[in-house]
């Protein structure tokens, strides 16, 4: 129990409020950023009128751990070469190292729109999914860190995430949000056409993250486990939840319970683009486990 509370003492010192000078970066990452972000767009392969295409996503949101940084490159990997993505994915990533050795925009609020924005103009809004992973530290007030050392530290809501989806006129949405409390985003992202996974009930924290860990509790569970079974997103997010709840009985933990909503809409779609997907080969975790 002492561990659970500190857990969620932390994922609140995450999230608390940022002064207006830390909310965005300076201009020189923000211009860094939008090249990168083109440059990536810009090398997508073109939709394929009359098939279903998956667009990815990830969003690394807080700076200071390895874990986010992890999972999210992984996911990216993920998504092209075993879920056929052919290379529409993007990754939003804080962390020092996307301002050195591996240069990657960095997961602020403007690139999520910005990003979003470029997806949603190659896609058919009709016919395609986006799946958009987001990876983070959560707060009870169900807010994501978005921090990045020495730049900029403010946090992403879910009403901020709704109306981001919501500008950039993507339609057919598949949302992971892998952090503490991050079932308090169910309620403002659930609609026909989304199906939303979360790693954690609304008043519950997860677990995983710290600068020891490689992958979270539940990234672990998910990317790494059941993304690489067979079956779909929906079979791979039961397996990671009893995965995560035998886990967390073994070492002691209150039960996070991971949560998932699917809209009466999106189920058809979901069912439809994984019966005409041919998966690429398991996808090795690139860090020790």
């Amino acid at each position: 129990m002492a561990a659970v509370l500190l857990l969620a003492v932390l994922c609140l010192l995450r999230t608390s409020p940022a002064s207006a000078d830390d909310l965005a970066p300076d201009h020189a990452d923000a211009a860094r950023d939008r090249a990168l972000i083109d440059a990536r767009l810009a090398r997508m392969p073109a939709q394929r009128p009359g098939q279903l295409d998956l667009f990815a996503l990830a969003f690394a949101g807080d700076g200071h751990e390895d874990v986010f940084r992890n999972e999210a490159a992984y996911f990216e990997t993920l998504a092209t070469a075993r879920y056929g993505a052919a290379g529409r994915t993007l990754a939003l990533v804080n962390h020092p190292d996307s301002l050195d050795r591996t240069p990657r925009p960095l997961a602020t609020l403007g690139n999520l729109q910005h990003a979003l924005d470029g997806i949603a103009a190659r896609m058919d809004p009709d016919e395609d999914l986006l799946l958009l992973f987001l990876t983070s530290h959560g707060g009870r007030d169900h807010a994501l860190t978005v921090s990045q050392p020495d730049r900029f530290d403010t946090t992403l809501s879910p009403v901020q995430l709704r109306d981001a989806l919501d500008a950039a006129g993507i339609r057919h949405r598949l949302l992971i949000v892998s952090a503490c409390f991050s079932g308090g985003f169910i309620p403002e992202l659930a609609a026909p056409d989304t199906l939303i996974i979360t790693a954690a009930r609304h008043d519950r924290p997860s677990f995983g993250c710290g600068d020891t860990a490689s992958a979270t509790y539940f990234g672990r569970a998910l990317l790494v486990e059941g993304l690489n079974r067979d079956g779909g997103l929906v079979d791979a997010f039961g397996y990671a939840r009893r995965q995560v709840a035998r886990r967390e009985v073994m070492e002691g933990h209150e039960a996070s319970f991971p949560q998932i909503n699917v809209g009466e809409r999106i189920r058809a779609r979901l069912d439809a683009w994984e019966a005409a997907l041919v998966r690429g080969p398991l996808l090795p975790y690139p860090h020790p486990l």
